[in-house]
């Protein structure tokens, strides 16, 4: 299974109607630019190729198609979820991962694969990588920080999500904003009082729309209650 092969499979799907829904979703910048693929098609086809190696989906990263590499993340992803797969081939996947985060420069592309690819991984190893990402001055950088502490978070291991969202709490932008305030509230469903421990202490100077997204299954008297204590941006 090559890059060759997967990248001609996904162009014999591309459609006028589909570019210009992906356009929308993800204008084209710089190299960037889209073939006009459907997600499902990206995915099914991923999963078809699911056994190509490291080397190949390498090629991919090179790609300036959005839909190529998100093929390539989400190969990884099929990957690292396999039952059966080897410490070897966990470091093999992060290594790729983290080497060619150049090329993961949107938000669909870290959270299809920084959970199991990144998070996966470190689980039972030491991660500083995450806290010297969340100081990035790259965003997708930042976003993969805290999005890969999902796989923490479903072992009941919150305290990195909320250590690493604690770096977060003042970023400038609204797509680590949203990141943050949906992963700790996930956390918080695991461990409700570090979620209003974290709150009591940063809720008055959280961005609005961190705040918002971190309060979503509060109650209304607790979600009145942060809202009130939020600082005018």
């Amino acid at each position: 299974m090559t890059a060759t092969q997967f990248i001609a499979t996904l162009t014999s799907h591309k459609s006028p109607e589909e570019l210009k829904k992906n356009k929308r979703f993800y204008p084209e910048e710089g190299k960037d630019k889209v073939l006009g693929v459907r997600m499902k098609t990206i995915f099914d086809t991923a999963k078809k190729f699911t056994a190509m190696p490291a080397t190949e989906i390498k090629k991919m990263f090179k790609s300036n198609y959005y839909e190529v590499r998100m093929g390539a993340v989400s190969i990884m992803d099929f990957q690292a979820r396999k039952k059966n797969i080897t410490e070897e081939e966990k470091k093999v996947l992060y290594k790729l991962y983290i080497d060619n985060h150049d090329r993961i420069n949107n938000w669909d592309l870290i959270d299809r694969s920084a959970p199991h690819v990144v998070g996966g991984y470190l689980f039972d190893k030491p991660r500083t990588i995450l806290y010297k990402l969340a100081k990035s001055k790259n965003v997708w950088e930042r976003r993969t920080s805290i999005v890969s502490t999902w796989y923490f978070i479903r072992q009941n291991d919150v305290s990195d999500t909320f250590a690493i969202a604690e770096l977060l709490v003042k970023d400038k932008h609204d797509l680590i904003h949203k990141a943050a305030g949906s992963w700790i509230r996930e956390a918080g469903k695991r461990d409700k009082m570090k979620l209003l421990e974290f709150l009591d202490k940063y809720a008055p100077v959280m961005p609005r729309t961190m705040l918002r997204y971190a309060i979503e299954k509060l109650n209304k008297k607790q979600k009145d209650y942060y809202m009130k204590s939020k600082i005018t941006d």
